[in-house]
């Protein structure tokens, strides 16, 4: 991953406790740069396919591949940037305004997003033009 990321995305290290039996990620509030209002997980993309596809005008999420691994593309209006999401103990902050595409999922990834507001639908920007005018302002 990248060591200098645009202030509308950054890491999110959660601790991982491993033992012999087996290892524990844990997400505390504090952890996270918002409170979360809804967690929602994503599993069995098929190959090839691809998720996301969209910005929000409010919400910010923080992104984590629990089993298996995808790449995230993010693109702040200033450039986008590919990260490649393997690691449970590792998010990405992905803040309002950010389009975001998810690919390369490998057989049997399970992907948890924590988000800071509940579902709305007019909250999404779903066309890249669309995202890519309104950075312009």
């Amino acid at each position: 991953m990248q060591a200098h990321l645009p202030e509308s995305f950054s890491l999110v290290k959660v601790p991982q406790h491993d033992d012999v039996r087996g290892c524990l990620c844990v997400a505390e509030w504090e952890h996270l740069p918002f409170t979360p209002k809804r967690v929602f997980w994503i599993f069995g993309v098929p190959e090839g396919a691809q998720r996301g596809g969209h910005s929000h005008a409010t919400c910010a999420e923080v992104v984590f591949p629990v089993s298996g691994s995808f790449d995230m593309t993010a693109d702040d209006g200033t450039g986008r940037h590919t990260f490649h999401m393997d690691r449970p103990d590792t998010g990405i902050y992905i803040g309002p305004n950010v389009w975001c595409e998810l690919s390369g999922f490998a057989p049997g990834t399970i992907c948890v997003v924590v988000a800071s507001e509940d579902y709305d639908p007019e909250g999404y920007v779903n066309d890249y033009e669309e995202f890519c005018q309104r950075q312009k302002r």
